[in-house]
């Protein structure tokens, strides 16, 4: 953070846990710290003085001016992102000229990373005030490995529909090659979110998409372990007259009665952060417990922010009669029932005020992670304290031992602090301990070790990739080879192959671009081209009969040679689609959205345009019925993309390629599919047949390719040839 002062400019390192985290990494490597310095330069001069010094700590500014602020970070970031993200849609604002602004300092931060990084540097961008960036970079400089951390909560799909540039927020993100968050129920809700709103395929915790795969995880941040346990010993070994007169008036408060208690509330003034409804608990407690009055006073320290907001000035308005009515109530000459300070007080007093609560009472309404309970926790060197966390904060996942409340269960949080005041002494030094033991092995400095050797797994896992990925000396071989031949036979799949991936199948058609690619391979001297599918007949005859191609359809059930009709490849039976048929149907009913088709030899059951979460449960559900409907029957299930089929066994593409091949023998043989069922294809084609899958995903393939659109680059090269 840069201060301007009479003096001149001046230079102070964040006291935050991520900057504290991070300074190994970013000290020990040539690494470049880039983000907005805290002010706006009045001149050119006072620009260049706040850069040079930024540069001898390896910091680089990105300068934004009164309207980017207003609009970008306290508009788009703060009044939109930051409530709708919390759950609190009722004080979200949508905001044109905001949505401008986060896309324009999105821009300018890529435009600064990319005039400073080097070919495969890693770059990490760090929470919700940059969700568009990964993307951006991934377009402008793929050779990037990027990482993004989001540091407070990703909201359910039901929150983030509500958002008009939902899509570009997601799409945004997905350019990282990893993907952190606190919590997996985070996780989760991106997850689907994503399946939901883009339709891409997950494999666990691998988002599929086009030609790369977004690796998704969970790191849940830490704290500087060490630096707050050795300044609680330091402060709890000073004899008292040697300590701060805060700390002083701590002890003589906590003296002047026998068995008198302190709990400690503390928090940035957010809506975010529950404090009405703990004050409101705390005054149940009162209530509930009239013995208690006068031996315990809450601490609670709000921190100011964001004061020119009105409903920030409203949240203090409502605190402040809240604080006035509880004092008034219940407070006597001697007793204030709460302490209350409006303001931000030094990191000593900080660790005084931790290590003198008997109780930390943090119960927000929703927290990405709650980092002052871990610190609470760290600061705990005597073992005696009760930490009470609210069940919808990020660090209830790893604080088990903590008396875990709903904040808006106003009686069951009252009852809370009661339990926590009269918790026996050696339950008590069990629950610190367990807590103490586990947030020390996960510290900050664990947290960033993690996530970076995680994000080089990435790296390693592409260059695996890479090593079947068609390359110009793979590319360059494959054409020698086809250039080289006399007869050439060509199997290419159609949807998602030479088509894009439609929801709707039918809007697949071919276009007039691949019209003319088609007709110029199967122009070619001694080439055979052959399109080989699980379409339906009737559709490919539609489409392609009138060309000079080869039609496999329906999975190789039907043949069509070019200037001859429809043949039926191997008749069979039908009849078990009397029995299977009314399975399907009502699996229609119960899925909106969902659709039956039926071919010669297969019934299929597609669900492209169904809820995608819905879909796959009732594909799962489907697949379970009717393997036991099938047992001993001359039947096979298919799973492919949102779809299921049943066929007859022995009917695949592998088998209708194979029978191909011998009334058209062939020196040169190319395969190219995107599918499960192009695997028949790859397996049983002669082994010097060159297979190439569309897709990263792991095949029996030789190659891959990363979309349809490689695949018709790579078509045109071998017509140029």
């Amino acid at each position: 953070m840069i201060n301007r002062s009479a003096d001149g400019m001046t230079i102070t390192p964040s006291a935050g846990g991520l900057a504290t985290g991070l300074k190994s990494y970013h000290k020990d490597s040539d690494s470049i710290w880039i983000g907005w310095p805290g002010l706006m330069p009045e001149t050119k001069k006072e620009e260049e003085e706040v850069t040079g010094l930024l540069e001898t700590e390896q910091c680089l500014p990105v300068f934004l001016n009164e309207e980017l602020i207003s609009n970008y970070y306290d508009g788009f970031s703060n009044a939109t992102l930051w409530p709708l993200f919390h759950y609190f849609a009722e004080f979200t604002e949508f905001n044109e000229s905001y949505w401008e602004s986060y896309c324009k300092v999105n821009e300018m931060f890529a435009d600064a990373i990319i005039e400073n990084a080097e070919e495969g540097d890693v770059v990490w961008v760090h929470d919700y005030q940059l969700l568009l960036l990964p993307n951006i970079l991934r377009e402008r400089r793929p050779d990037l490995t990027i990482g993004f951390f989001l540091h407070i909560p990703f909201p359910s799909y039901e929150l983030i529909r509500i958002l008009p540039w939902r899509e570009q927020i997601v799409n945004g993100l997905l350019g990282a090659d990893l993907i952190g968050f606190h919590t997996y129920d985070y996780a989760r809700h991106f997850i689907s979110s994503v399946k939901r709103l883009l339709g891409y395929d997950v494999d666990f915790n691998q988002i599929k998409l086009e030609n790369r795969h977004v690796m998704i995880d969970v790191f849940p941040m830490g704290i500087d372990y060490e630096k707050f346990e050795s300044h609680a010993l330091e402060i709890q070994s000073k004899p008292i007259q040697d300590r701060s007169k805060e700390h002083q008036d701590i002890d003589r408060f906590l003296l002047s009665m026998p068995n008198r208690k302190l709990v400690l509330s503390i928090d940035r003034l957010d809506y975010t952060k529950g404090i009405p409804q703990r004050l409101n608990a705390f005054r149940e407690f009162l209530v509930k417990h009239p013995d208690y009055r006068e031996k315990v006073s809450l601490i609670m320290l709000t921190v100011p922010s964001r004061t020119d907001v009105e409903q920030y000035q409203n949240l203090k308005n409502e605190i402040d009669i809240l604080v006035g009515n509880i004092n008034g109530e219940f407070g006597t000459l001697n007793w204030n029932p709460v302490i209350y300070f409006y303001r931000s007080v030094p990191f000593v007093n900080l660790i005084e005020l931790y290590s003198s609560a008997d109780v930390a009472l943090l119960t927000p309404l929703r927290d990405g992670m709650n980092l002052v309970a871990k610190e609470y926790i760290a600061s705990k060197v005597n073992k005696k304290g009760v930490l009470i966390l609210s069940e919808m904060a990020g660090a209830s996942k790893e604080l088990g031992e903590a008396i875990s409340v709903n904040p808006n269960n106003i009686p069951d949080t009252a009852d809370a602090i009661f339990r926590a005041l009269t918790m026996p002494d050696r339950e008590m030094e069990k629950n610190i301990s367990a807590m103490q033991q586990r947030i020390k092995r996960y510290d900050i400095h664990k947290w960033a070790s993690e996530f970076m050797k995680a994000l080089n797994n990435t790296i390693e896992k592409k260059s695996e990739h890479h090593a079947r990925k068609i390359t110009a000396r793979i590319k360059n071989k494959i054409l020698t080879d086809y250039n080289d031949k006399k007869s050439k036979v060509l199997f290419l799949d159609y949807d998602g192959t030479l088509q894009r991936f439609f929801t709707n199948p039918q809007a697949a058609k071919p276009d007039e671009e691949l019209y003319k690619l088609l007709d110029k391979l199967a122009a070619e001297k001694d080439n055979t081209l052959t399109l080989v599918s699980g379409r339906d007949r009737e559709t490919f005859d539609r489409w392609f009969g009138s060309r000079k191609y080869n039609l496999i359809a329906e999975h190789g059930a039907w043949l069509k040679e070019k200037g001859k009709g429809w043949v039926e490849r191997k008749p069979v039976h039908t009849e078990w689609k009397e029995s299977i048929l009314p399975v399907l149907e009502s699996y229609v009913d119960r899925t909106p959205g969902s659709l039956i088709e039926e071919k010669t030899y297969s019934l299929v059951w597609h669900y492209r345009k169904a809820d995608i979460e819905l879909g796959v449960l009732r594909a799962l559900e489907l697949v379970h019925d009717i393997s036991n409907l099938i047992f001993n029957q001359d039947l096979e299930i298919l799973e492919g993309k949102k779809v299921v089929e049943i066929k007859v066994s022995g009917i695949n593409k592998g088998t209708a390629a194979t029978e191909f091949l011998h009334t058209h023998p062939a020196d040169f043989v190319l395969a190219m599919g995107d599918d499960w069922t192009d695997e028949f294809l790859f397996k049983e084609l002669p082994e010097e047949a060159h297979t190439i899958k569309v897709g990263t995903e792991n095949s029996a393939a030789k190659y891959f390719v990363s979309n349809y659109k490689e695949v018709r680059s790579f078509l045109n090269d071998l017509v140029k040839s």
